[in-house]
């Protein structure tokens, strides 16, 4: 399990436009959507950490070793990044080929590459489709192509920019069951996203970010608690907790299952009662 250390972080795009203001965290082995509206400083954030942007002060550790003191190509075999928009990342005629352009500019050998791509393909519902041109599909599908090439690469870390964009109930699905097999992998996983219902249901830890600060950072459930912090940062809480709060329900409720849970033992007294 690899060890991200977040040291008094700071980043400005020009001289009066600081985008990160002092982040200072560890992320660990819990899964971690990091969440907040538009101009949060998310998206930066996850490019300093891939490497493609440098730190105007402070340090992000790797395993306790400066980032910064590597390239993205270096990084590239223990980092691996889906970008949110796909388009940016696919550029290979056949999906087959795409998926293993990671794999093989990280040094694996050509047959290894092969298989964790098949495997990957498979992950993602992509088997049988190796052969067709990523750009004769949907953006649906093209977001499981990116996704299935970073599964390849086989990176110790691995970060989600918006994974559910553009995916129906079984993409969404689909996804969550990667993301939770990473996690049984051992290996580090990370999100920047809007849907808080996804998050609700998937991820351990959830960190607010706000104009370029944390606001908040905890446990999902009590995260989305906090309805305080959620409004200084425009943020909603999930629907079904919302739902549960509008309905007089203690607690808090983060999917439908937890609310299924709640209220079987009520229907079944009221059954009762009513005979």
């Amino acid at each position: 399990m690899s060890e991200i250390r977040i040291e008094k972080l700071h980043f400005s795009y020009g001289m009066h436009s600081e985008v990160l203001k002092g982040l200072d965290f560890t992320i660990d082995e819990r899964s971690t959507a990091i969440v907040g509206q538009n101009g949060a400083g998310k998206t930066t954030f996850v490019k300093l950490l891939k490497g493609l942007l440098r730190p105007s002060s402070g340090r992000i550790l790797l395993d306790g070793k400066d980032i910064a003191l590597s390239t993205a190509a270096g990084l590239a075999a223990r980092i691996g990044m889906v970008f949110q928009n796909p388009n940016d990342q696919i550029f290979k005629n056949t999906v087959l080929d795409e998926v293993m352009f990671g794999p093989l500019q990280i040094g694996m050998s050509w047959e290894e590459a092969h298989k964790r791509s098949m495997d990957a393909l498979s992950m993602t519902g992509l088997q049988d489709l190796e052969e067709k041109n990523p750009y004769d599909m949907g953006l649906s599908a093209r977001k499981l192509i990116a996704v299935a090439s970073v599964l390849a690469m086989h990176t110790d870390i691995v970060i989600f920019d918006e994974p559910t964009i553009a995916q129906d109930y079984v993409g969404k699905e689909r996804i969550k069951r990667i993301i939770r097999e990473l996690r049984r992998e051992g290996r580090t996983v990370i999100t920047i996203i809007h849907d808080m219902d996804f998050v609700a249901e998937v991820f351990e830890r959830v960190i607010v970010f706000a104009d370029g600060k944390m606001l908040l950072d905890d446990s999902a459930a009590r995260v989305f608690a906090d309805r305080k912090a959620l409004e200084a940062a425009c943020l909603e809480q999930p629907n079904v907790t919302r739902l549960c709060r509008e309905l007089g329900y203690e607690g808090v409720f983060l999917d439908v299952e937890e609310l299924v849970e709640k209220i079987r033992p009520l229907m079944g007294k009221n059954t009762d009662e009513s005979k």
